[in-house]
């Protein structure tokens, strides 16, 4: 097993790297995320180990970059003690798993021998609609190549659509799944995300790809909608 080690506390790189070794891994270190980045692109790892702060590039923007590149070797991030948000955002840039600091070596051991059995993870499919593309990996959105800035909860609305595309869904289906169970606003939010995707992703392009089907809910058109225009 070959593992790269990035961590700007020097002291606990050295530590994590004099465990590791002893246990028969091959182990390279970076101190700061710009050095771990270049070292990540440069050797093929069987793991990355990657903390969150750091000078220079955090630990979320290096495993983002990667992902984005194409390059799923498993990541295990290290997080703050009581880093709840921590763990969340590790989890949503890219990570695979996450290890609370301080930890033991026994542990941070079987984590990475985990990791390695699962194996790098596949890059998630882009998804199509006609010429509206969304790639869940990079959380990007493009309209005929062109790129479309989204929110958070525009960008979940709209890949719970194109993953039923051609599909009637209902506001209570879209609610139970892009919205938390224990949401309990108003179920006509829905037609207001509706409505700024509809803005963004179909009107500047003359398309008129979100149906509202009365009665029933919308329904993504397979063929990324017809020309509004015509």
């Amino acid at each position: 097993m070959r593992v790269l080690v990035v961590d700007d506390e020097e002291r606990l790189a050295a530590a994590v790297r004099l465990g590791l070794e002893a246990e028969g891994i091959a182990v390279d270190v970076a101190n700061n995320g710009v050095e771990g980045l270049w070292r990540a692109r440069e050797n093929s790892y069987d793991a990355i180990v990657l903390d969150i702060m750091m000078p220079g590039m955090s630990g979320y923007r290096v495993c983002q970059t990667l992902r984005d590149e194409g390059d799923w070797t498993p990541v295990l991030m290290l997080t703050a003690k009581d880093g709840e948000w921590d763990e969340v955002e590790a989890l949503d840039t890219g990570a695979d798993d996450y290890l609370t600091k301080p930890f033991s070596s026994a542990v941070l051991l079987a984590r990475l021998r985990a990791l390695v059995r699962r194996g790098a993870r596949e890059r998630p499919v882009v998804l199509e609609a006609g010429d509206l593309t969304v790639d869940p990996a990079s959380r990007t959105v493009h309209r005929g190549g062109q790129p479309i800035d989204l929110t958070s909860r525009e960008f979940a609305v709209l890949d719970f659509l194109i993953r039923r595309k051609g599909e009637v869904v209902s506001k209570t289906e879209v609610l139970s799944n892009v919205w938390d169970d224990d949401f309990d606003g108003d179920p006509n939010i829905v037609e207001v995300y509706v409505r700024h995707l509809r803005n963004k992703i179909d009107r500047p392009f003359g398309r008129d790809s979100i149906e509202t089907v009365r009665g029933a809910g919308y329904r993504l058109d397979a063929h990324g909608g017809r020309d509004a225009r015509a």
